[in-house]
């Protein structure tokens, strides 16, 4: 407890926000006190300059959890996330003031999203992505098909993408829940790895045969992750 105590002073407040700020504020403590949050990996997230963090995506918990591994490693995270979301009383205003990067799917906005994060990311920004853009709906929990949005942002922009397993949160809050289950404790562990390398991509044409391959690699990379951390064998994709 104490070490998570101490986590929380070190966690950056610049840039946050204040509604932002206050969400984070608020839902970190309870996190620490109601699951064992184990992070490893943070080598790998560069101190500063623009990057994607790209992860699967299990519950609605994800968000916190994943902010929260921002933090820890000194980032301030901009998601890019359903629009919708932007119309809801209270989490409008923390997407809002948290300068957080609507998309307007099925729209010819839909585009101007990938436009902004690709600004964001240029800007210095981490902008965290859940490349699969709903639940995993593989019947194991394992990362289904991936869209190729981070792709994208990542070869426009030449930041680094690094994948991280996020797993457990599909425990402490089953995405048909109300309410998150609390007791007994569960485990949650989010593991980055290295940045996935794109280096052959960058630079060419953005066909979709490219960016359905950047695609895959990001989602195998986070798939090797995730087989680490469940240690059972990722699965074969035919």
């Amino acid at each position: 407890m104490a070490g998570m105590a101490a986590l929380t002073r070190r966690f950056p407040r610049r840039g946050r926000g204040f509604w932002f700020g206050v969400a984070i504020d608020l839902l970190w403590p309870f996190l620490v006190l109601f699951t064992r949050f184990r992070l490893r990996g943070g080598e790998h997230v560069p101190a500063d300059g623009g990057m994607v963090l790209a992860s699967n995506h299990l519950s609605f918990a994800d968000p916190v959890t994943v902010t929260a591994f921002a933090l820890a490693h000194r980032r301030v995270p901009r998601y890019l996330a359903r629009a919708d979301l932007w119309t809801m009383p209270v989490v409008g205003r923390v997407m809002k003031d948290g300068r957080h990067i609507p998309v307007h799917r099925g729209t010819r906005q839909a585009s101007d999203a990938y436009r902004d994060a690709v600004s964001a990311v240029r800007d210095g920004e981490c902008v965290i992505i859940f490349p699969e853009a709903t639940f995993s709906t593989d019947p194991a929990n394992w990362p289904s098909r991936g869209m190729n949005g981070a792709a994208r942002i990542a070869l426009v922009s030449g930041a680094p993408v690094v994948p991280v397993a996020n797993w457990g949160t599909h425990e402490f809050l089953p995405r048909r829940a109300r309410f998150p289950k609390l007791l007994p404790r569960r485990t949650i562990d989010l593991v980055a790895g290295p940045p996935v390398d794109l280096s052959d991509l960058v630079g060419g044409p953005l066909t979709k045969t490219v960016l359905d391959e950047a695609t895959a690699r990001i989602m195998a990379a986070i798939t090797a992750l995730l087989a680490e951390v469940r240690g059972e064998p990722a699965p074969v994709v035919s």
